[in-house]
């Protein structure tokens, strides 16, 4: 069986997980989130534990990525996901006001970046971004988004980098 797939995926208080059908729901006190299920995967539920199982060979690769989504979607609704974004460089600029994040990063313009249904971001500063909502991978992907319009660059480091990023800087051209 997949390794990933063995591992019980645990309920904290507050989070409520139904099964209907081929449809996962789960609700918590930050929201709800569904999820279809692969056609070869199974889902048990007994005493806040949810456990995976497949019918075949060819399904068992999704049995352990039904698992891991199962187990972001409790994560999402429980604590929530968040992505911390950093503004590096001369008069780069953030400020997040409603459903919109208003950038300026050395454009000939301002960079106005609408924020998926569902997404809130804030700006404890002028130079961080902190994208946070329940689906993971919308998070993950607003976050992108924001980043691909200045990627750090490897020779002063200028950009928008992850919190977690390392820029790997190079050495400049020499006479």
């Amino acid at each position: 069986m997949s390794r990933v797939a063995n591992n019980p995926v645990s309920l904290p208080k507050g989070v409520e997980l139904t099964v209907d059908g081929r449809e996962v729901q789960v609700k918590g006190a930050k929201g709800s989130l569904t999820l279809s299920l692969y056609d070869g995967v199974n889902i048990d539920q007994e005493d806040g534990t949810v456990t995976f199982a497949y019918d075949s060979d060819a399904s068992k690769a999704m049995a352990g990525t039904t698992r891991a989504l199962v187990n972001n979607m409790v994560k999402g609704v429980s604590e929530g996901w968040q992505k911390k974004l950093v503004l590096n460089g001369v008069g780069y600029r953030a400020k997040a006001s409603g459903k919109s994040v208003n950038l300026t990063i050395g454009l000939s313009h301002p960079v106005d970046f609408e924020l998926p249904e569902g997404l809130s971001a804030e700006t404890p500063s002028q130079t961080e971004i902190v994208v946070s909502g329940i689906d993971k991978q919308a998070v993950g992907e607003a976050a992108a988004k924001i980043r691909a319009f200045r990627p750090p660059e490897p020779y002063k480091g200028k950009g928008i980098r992850y919190a977690d990023e390392h820029v790997r800087r190079k050495e400049a051209k020499k006479k």
